[in-house]
């Protein structure tokens, strides 16, 4: 099982000799199978730790281990065939194809010439296959869409066929389907490659679902590791997330809004139907508490509002403000 960690690890930049750090005494491991997502707050370092590990930037301090040989002491032939690298950055060549941009993956294992073995071709066709492109191969880059580019950069890092797969963002610009086609990708490319794909991402739903750890960085200095759930009891989330304009849900994984409530009502009834009522009280300026003078309960096709039964949430909200001229809430 491959392994790579970091020990006491420093991140940032060095401008005219001097070290702006971000993060420091970073001690980080990640194993062969597993897809991590790491999240924080803008500022937090994300791209920055990507960056050192791929040996775009150099450490501040620390070192990084790859099966415990330093990183940095390898050749760039060595960290090439060990560390690949998905930037969020389009990618644009002008006349390339999708087979000439996924064939790049395999640069550390040619001759100068650059040219393809059989062995070359098989790796990028399987690659391809992968990512479900294979019937594109043929294509310019340049007539596709923002998914399917991005599942060509994916494809020439697997043909890279490199233990370590790290992403800077893959899910942005990306419409909601692709996001989440993405994020399933990744997650059963990990488990069925036996690679260690690590990801920044500020999909966090997604990351939560997918992802079988997460490392989260907080903007004060330090990351927490562990699987998504046993951040999410902690309250490690709504401490690195902490606004006063939002909050994490440990309900259902989202962030919600935080409302000026000034109105209660008690809400009992279809649980599903429950969740989007309560959304559309909020935004309406209602808290959902118990023994509420006004009370909803939530049926399966409609709400039952003082006996009243409303068929649509913009008519209960219609009542709750007429309601509201005469009842104290």
């Amino acid at each position: 099982m491959s392994v790579l960690s970091t020990q006491h690890l420093s991140i940032g930049y060095r401008r005219k000799g001097t070290a702006n750090v971000i993060q420091h005494d970073l001690n980080l491991k990640l194993e062969s199978g597993k897809l991590v997502g790491l999240i924080g707050p803008n500022g937090s370092g994300k791209t920055t730790l990507l960056r050192t590990i791929a040996g775009l930037l150099k450490p501040i301090d620390g070192n990084i281990l790859i099966d415990d040989k330093e990183f940095l002491l390898l050749s760039q032939r060595e960290k090439a065939l060990n560390v690949s690298f998905v930037l969020t950055e389009k990618v644009d060549i002008p006349n390339a194809d999708v087979f000439d941009m996924v064939s790049f993956g395999r640069f550390p294992y040619n001759n100068w010439r650059g040219n393809l073995s059989k062995q070359d071709r098989t790796k990028v066709f399987q690659a391809l296959q992968m990512v479900r492109m294979e019937k594109m191969m043929h294509r310019y880059i340049n007539e596709l869409s923002d998914g399917e580019r991005q599942r060509v950069m994916i494809a020439k890092a697997l043909a890279q066929d490199t233990p370590i797969i790290l992403l800077d963002e893959p899910t942005a610009h990306l419409d909601v389907p692709n996001r989440v086609g993405i994020m399933l990708l990744l997650h059963k490319l990990a488990h069925k490659t036996g690679k260690m794909i690590l990801l920044s991402t500020h999909e966090l739903d997604l990351a939560l679902q997918a992802a079988d750890l997460i490392w989260l960085m907080s903007k004060n200095g330090g990351i927490e590791c562990g699987v998504p759930e046993d951040l999410v009891f902690s309250g490690s989330f709504n401490r690195t997330f902490a606004s006063d304009y939002y909050f994490f849900n440990e309900a259902n994984g989202n962030f919600s809004l935080n409302y000026p409530l000034t109105g209660k009502v008690s809400v009992s009834g279809n649980k599903m139907r429950i969740y989007w009522t309560l959304r559309a009280l909020a935004r309406a300026g209602y808290e959902a508490v118990e023994n509420a003078p006004l009370k909803i309960e939530v049926t399966d096709s409609a709400w039952i509002l003082n006996q009243k039964e409303i068929f649509s949430v913009a008519e209960m909200l219609d009542e709750l403000n007429n309601l509201n001229g005469n009842t104290s809430l």
